[in-house]
């Protein structure tokens, strides 16, 4: 969701996604909630994030409750690294309503916290205004 979110604010961002342990696609519940929001996250896939360990990033962002104690270090170059944790979603259990919901509130979440870094340091280091 965190990648749609930010290609969303911006499409000229070259926005990566993957995870410690990537799924083998991506959770239909984040496909519908983005979607929702006018996302369409439908064609996106899981990827390891060790494909991208050598690569130079201006901005490393970990989104995962436990990804910053998890997540390998990058051995290339990283001019920034932040940690926002949401809890995941797809890990809830109750009725479809409050599964759903659950992942609304974290695209929510999601939504709003990186429209403050994009805000504060993403357009500013475009020189956007």
């Amino acid at each position: 969701m965190a990648e749609g979110i930010l290609k969303a604010f911006d499409k000229d961002l070259q926005v990566y996604s993957a995870g410690t342990e990537p799924a083998i696609e991506v959770h239909p519940k984040a496909i519908m909630v983005l979607m929702e929001i006018g996302i369409d996250i439908s064609n996106n896939k899981p990827k390891s994030v060790e494909r991208f360990l050598n690569d130079s990033f201006d901005y490393v962002i970990t989104v995962c409750d436990n990804a910053k104690e998890t997540c390998p270090v990058f051995t290339g170059k990283v001019e920034k690294r932040l940690h926002i944790g949401f809890e995941d979603p797809s890990g809830v259990t109750g009725s479809e309503e409050e599964v759903i919901n659950e992942f609304r509130k974290t695209r929510d979440q999601i939504k709003e916290k990186f429209s403050e870094i994009y805000q504060k340091e993403l357009k500013k280091k475009r020189g956007i205004r």
